[in-house]
């Protein structure tokens, strides 16, 4: 039995899986992964998206901040694709219980998922630092400069930047539900940004499935390995199911 026969026997089995990805996810719905493009951000900026997506990047250049920001993480027209939708589907079908995500693009959302932990934020949701009035992507994706609130406060987005902590509810419920899965599917993440990464270590079971592109750290710690992009994987399975 191939790797993608013994998957879809493993969903066509259980009633609580749980999914946990990263921007492999997206990149099939034109949004890019910062990390395997380096090259392109060199040429518009001195500094790497690492530092740019800091806190303390963000205190002491904040309008540097913003233009990169407007420029690479607001990505207008992305659609859902196969992978959000094939996940919505299971969750629809009572078998998926929870999406846990390290992508801001509420692309899960958009395809319908309802139970959707978005463990570094969501570009949709902005805040004014000063009063906390909320503010949607139109106001940062259509100002210039440093956004302001009405107050006269920063909007920021509620989106995790390096050296920022994680909300720790969102992370309480992410280990519920990755401990009592009894299928864990981890796709598009290379594993090696943590927190969000050591998750994994708290699956108890014995399904656990990476579908990467790639090679990660954790793949001889799998249960089963597959490769290739997961929209490809997850929504040709699901046209069998």
């Amino acid at each position: 039995m191939d790797g993608r026969e013994q998957l879809k026997e493993w969903i066509d089995e259980s009633s609580n899986i749980v999914f946990f990805g990263g921007a492999g996810v997206s990149t099939e719905s034109g949004i890019p992964d910062f990390r395997s493009t380096d090259g392109l951000y060199h040429q518009q900026y001195d500094y790497p998206p690492e530092t740019i997506l800091s806190h303390s990047f963000y205190v002491k250049k904040t309008e540097e901040f913003y233009r990169f920001y407007r420029n690479k993480m607001i990505v207008t027209g992305a659609k859902p694709n196969k992978a959000h939708l094939a996940l919505a589907k299971l969750e629809s079908e009572g078998k998926l219980k929870a999406v846990i995500t390290q992508n801001i693009d509420g692309l899960h959302q958009a395809a319908g998922s309802r139970e959707v932990l978005e463990l570094h934020g969501s570009v949709h949701r902005n805040y004014c630092t000063r009063c906390g009035k909320l503010y949607g992507l139109d106001t940062i994706a259509e100002s210039t400069g440093v956004p302001k609130c009405s107050c006269g406060g920063t909007i920021k987005p509620d989106v995790v930047l390096y050296e920022e902590g994680l909300d720790q509810d969102t992370l309480r419920k992410s280990v519920d539900y990755i401990s009592h899965a009894d299928v864990l599917i981890v796709g598009g993440t290379s594993l090696t940004v943590y927190p969000a990464a050591g998750l994994i270590d708290y699956y108890r079971g014995h399904k656990l499935v990476l579908i990467n592109k790639d090679v990660t750290p954790l793949d001889r710690r799998a249960d089963l390995v597959i490769g290739g992009k997961i929209g490809e994987v997850l929504g040709g399975i699901m046209e069998e199911i």
